[in-house]
């Protein structure tokens, strides 16, 4: 469950077919292009992440669902089933009238609301950047990363890089070790971070020291 400085909307039933989108035409938001576009999270009920996600693209909106692989056994066979990694939780690229619109569209059943910042007392904005870097690891996809919705103190004393080659070029990151593994961690701050399958930081060159 995300928390910290999260404060999380209520919200009843819905039916999927409730949805009114009569709010005029969407603005298409590319990253650095419209000012008013931010990344925002929002916390879709009933696990309908994917289905949300489905309806903000039909309308040009950019989104992102962390998701994963699962291994499952069906009749004694292991089957690997994409699944979000993160569940009820969907990142769309979009201004905030727009959204509350789009929120509003579904009446007070709403299945879709914002992730709150209770320190600034606005919608959590996630920070163009950190967004960038988080969605290049976790769009990886791969079975080894490792999701965490609390960063412990002692995770933070990892070292601040900028991957300087290999398939995380330009990431930034914390260098932690979990589960014997040297890993980069990118976090979005205060609200949940990802932490990449192995990384071999050895080789010379790799890595820009930030911090």
């Amino acid at each position: 469950m995300l928390k910290d400085n999260l404060l999380l909307d209520s919200a009843r039933p819905f039916s999927d077919e409730t949805v009114n989108t009569a709010h005029g035409h969407p603005e298409h938001c590319l990253p650095g292009v419209h000012q008013s576009c931010l990344w925002y999270a929002l916390r879709v009920t009933y696990s309908r992440e994917l289905k949300i996600q489905a309806k903000l693209q039909e309308m040009g909106v950019r989104t992102f669902v962390p998701m994963m692989w699962k291994k499952r056994t069906i009749s004694g066979n292991i089957e690997k089933k994409l699944v979000p990694a993160v569940g009820n939780l969907c990142f769309a690229y979009w201004t905030r009238q727009n959204i509350e619109d789009f929120i509003r569209g579904y009446g007070e059943d709403s299945p879709v609301h914002f992730y709150w910042d209770r320190t600034a007392d606005k919608p959590l904005v996630v920070p163009e950047k950190a967004m960038e870097d988080f969605m290049r690891v976790a769009g990886t996809m791969d079975e080894d990363l490792i999701y965490l919705t609390e960063v412990s103190s002692k995770l933070r004393e990892g070292q601040v890089v900028k991957l300087a080659s290999g398939p995380f070029e330009g990431v930034e990151g914390r260098v932690v070790r979990i589960r014997k593994s040297r890993r980069i961690m990118v976090e979005i701050p205060g609200m949940l971070a990802v932490a990449s399958a192995y990384v071999p930081l050895e080789k010379a060159g790799c890595l820009n020291i930030l911090e």
